[in-house]
């Protein structure tokens, strides 16, 4: 049986807490004996989450067992974190099988010198912070979460769920793990190195109307004539007042923005279709598989066809 310890503090995230905690009872309902959760905080005494829920902890950390999975969860509370408890993550972290945070439970862990030399993320409104306070820590604030060895850390809030489906299956299988996702209503298919924001997510919105309707007919026609003369014409705009307007209001070039969409079509197809690489090649707007493969080698480090074979649910043939 694999102990699962989630630690708990006062102004913790109720959802980094019990998100992961239904993963983990999920699968110990699945197969009986998988797991044993627990749940610690510093001297066992409940401790109120930053919605003002109160959680009842089982015991004091002292008293804990070295879990198999040890789970950090964020909240307001790491903001000033207690040096007792990351002084106790100093000291045990290191025994469990598996370190994990949610969210800026990484602060947690990095202050504790958990992930000096490792790579790790956060939620992205905290990467800066992570990477200014914490130099020895290399911070990628893209993926939903990043596995560096025995230690995961994961994005915001409910990536916490897609890190907790991705232990489960490493541990029980991908059966296991589609069950459980299926059973909360959730995506199986999060691949860790999904971006924590969707292109038009990742860009402001526009304040102008036009710019935001370009911005919308990009996401619908990625395979369309998206080069800066054309969009300038849709939004009734000479190209080079366009490009700057753009730019200003979305935080993005055109033509970076076109390049967001254009591979978030292509991943996504990739992963729900059995549609074949050309024919999504053009679907997404590249042309070419050529083009694609070295869109995708540039921004993913995988050509599509490994992309795929390492991220399709294998019901879709």
């Amino acid at each position: 049986m694999r102990i699962v310890l989630v630690v708990l503090f006062d102004d913790v995230q109720s959802l980094d807490v019990t998100g992961p905690m239904e993963v983990f009872a999920g699968a110990e309902l699945y197969r009986e004996g998988s797991y044993r959760i627990r749940t610690a905080s510093l001297d066992g005494a409940p401790v109120r989450t930053s919605s003002g829920l109160t959680l009842v902890p089982d015991q004091a950390l002292a008293d804990v067992p070295t879990p198999h999975t040890l789970i950090v969860p964020g909240g307001r509370g790491t903001r000033a974190p207690d040096l007792r408890l990351t002084a106790w993550l100093r000291a045990h972290g290191p025994r469990a099988e598996r370190l994990v945070s949610v969210c800026t439970g990484a602060i947690l862990l990095a202050a504790a010198g958990l992930l000096d030399g490792r790579r790790a993320t956060t939620h992205w409104a905290y990467c800066d912070k992570l990477a200014r306070d914490h130099p020895a820590v290399e911070v990628d604030p893209d993926p939903i979460y990043v596995r560096d060895g025995e230690v995961s850390t994961s994005a915001g809030v409910t990536s916490g769920i897609d890190l907790a489906l991705a232990l489960v299956e490493e541990d029980l299988g991908r059966a296991a793990a589609l069950t459980i996702a299926r059973h909360l209503v959730v995506f199986l298919r999060r691949p860790g190195n999904q971006a924590q924001f969707s292109a038009q997510l990742a860009a402001q919105t526009a304040q102008r109307e036009p710019l935001r309707e370009v911005q919308q007919w990009i996401t619908e026609h990625p395979e369309g004539d998206l080069s800066v003369e054309s969009l300038a014409a849709r939004a009734r705009l000479s190209p080079r007042h366009f490009a700057r307007a753009f730019q200003t209001e979305t935080g993005m070039t055109p033509g970076r923005y076109v390049e967001r969409v254009r591979l978030e079509h292509a991943r996504r197809l990739l992963e729900d279709t059995a549609d074949g690489i050309e024919e999504i090649s053009r679907a997404s707007g590249y042309g070419t598989p050529e083009g694609m493969r070295r869109a995708f080698v540039k921004t993913l480090g995988a050509a599509p066809a490994e992309y795929r074979r390492r991220f399709r649910p294998a019901h879709i043939n």
